[in-house]
């Protein structure tokens, strides 16, 4: 398979403690956090085009605008879709979504970028030295 436009992933899991508002502090009540929505749709975009980008590269999250639409309790069933809707060189944009088992719960845009791993992670670790 190759990358482009149209491929499509998914991420499941259920809600854990760890993974509500009020554990993240992201909020106060006992619901399904937003940034851990966010954290599964980024999943479902990354690992549907993780095989197609190359020996040695990987991709890195660079932008989310998202809606969090609707609450999730803990314990309920949660997923989140993914489709690649635009490829700009080094830049991928998916349309995102994600759902409990009521319905849809969150969407939006993702973006992501094609990076070298070894290279990128060596650029990273030179800001250590740099302090």
């Amino acid at each position: 398979m190759k990358l482009k436009v149209g491929v499509l992933g998914k991420f499941e899991l259920t809600v854990t403690r760890e993974m509500l508002a009020k554990s993240m502090s992201s909020g106060a009540l006992e619901v399904f956090a937003t940034p851990y929505m966010i954290a599964i749709m980024e999943a479902a975009a990354q690992d549907s085009i993780a095989a197609l980008v190359g020996e040695g590269n990987g991709t890195v999250g660079t932008k989310v605008e998202v809606e969090h639409l609707a609450p999730t309790p803990l314990g309920m069933h949660v997923s989140a879709e993914s489709e690649l809707i635009e490829i700009d060189g080094r830049q991928l944009v998916f349309r995102v979504s994600a759902y409990d088992a009521c319905g849809k719960i969150g969407e939006g845009l993702h973006e992501r970028f094609i990076v070298n791993q070894e290279k990128f992670l060596e650029k990273c670790n030179a800001k250590l030295a740099s302090i």
